[in-house]
């Protein structure tokens, strides 16, 4: 073989590394924009739903696709495409309103059009308080952040989703709020964790519809004690293997 014919053997070998390499980055991003993206639990606003070191998938096609839907968020249109309204009680991954480079991750309570209210700790939906039952108390460190006993209540929504929520401590800020009018095209956030969770009582407001990323869908992986998951030798202590491949509810 030539000089010639070994140096154009390389350089085909690299055009072909280079052309396999920018179809699999390309195809990562139509699954990140138009499927799953990854995000990771980085706050106990949801406990004890999604605790800090859950690793989980997002549906992006739940609620169709926005600006917000591609990577950095381009201004490149306004809205969404094949849009669809988020149910009562999905968690949702969305874009902080008042800085959208920021996620956010929290329950969706209140529709367009909804009067949302909490008085005493309940979550009250055009004038009927959403039930609320004691089921217990949780005394684990790694789920509620506490070195202590916390009541845990059951909600179930007027759609039949139930979900349990922390309730940290009695007679909180959040505890009683005024009342709030859901704009059209918004939808009112709340975090499970309802005395630990900055949310559209407080410093989120209305989220709108095009800030909407996607639905929170299954943990894959969950790892407790702030440990990455690349710190493989600390899986054996520290992964949560009972929230493997779990669903979000």
């Amino acid at each position: 073989m030539s000089v010639a014919e070994k140096s154009q053997k390389k350089s085909g070998g690299l055009g072909e590394t280079v052309s396999v390499i920018v179809q699999a980055l390309l195809l990562a991003l139509v699954i990140r924009t138009l499927l799953f993206q990854p995000f990771s639990i980085p706050s106990g606003s949801m406990r004890p739903t999604l605790l800090e070191g859950d690793y989980l998938f997002v549906t992006k096609w739940s609620y169709g696709f926005s600006r917000y839907s591609l990577p950095f968020g381009p201004d490149i249109f306004s809205g969404r495409i094949w849009g669809a309204e988020p149910k009562r009680g999905d968690v949702v991954v969305f874009k902080f309103p008042p800085d959208p480079s920021v996620d956010y991750i929290k329950r969706v309570v209140g529709l367009p059009g909804d009067k949302i209210q909490v008085k005493d700790g309940q979550l009250f939906i055009n004038g009927v308080g959403v039930p609320r039952q004691k089921v217990g108390q949780i005394e684990n460190r790694d789920v509620t952040e506490e070195n202590r006993p916390v009541d845990v209540y059951r909600e179930t929504l007027p759609n039949g989703v139930s979900y349990d929520t922390l309730d940290l401590t009695p007679n909180s800020i959040g505890d009683n709020t005024r009342e709030f009018d859901v704009p059209p095209g918004h939808y009112f956030m709340m975090g499970d964790n309802r005395d630990n969770s900055a949310d559209s009582r407080f410093t989120v407001g209305f989220v709108p519809d095009e800030n909407l990323v996607g639905r929170a869908n299954l943990v894959f992986f969950s790892i407790a004690g702030g440990a990455s998951p690349l710190e493989i030798w600390k899986w054996p202590s520290q992964m949560r293997a009972s929230r493997l491949f779990n669903f979000v509810n």
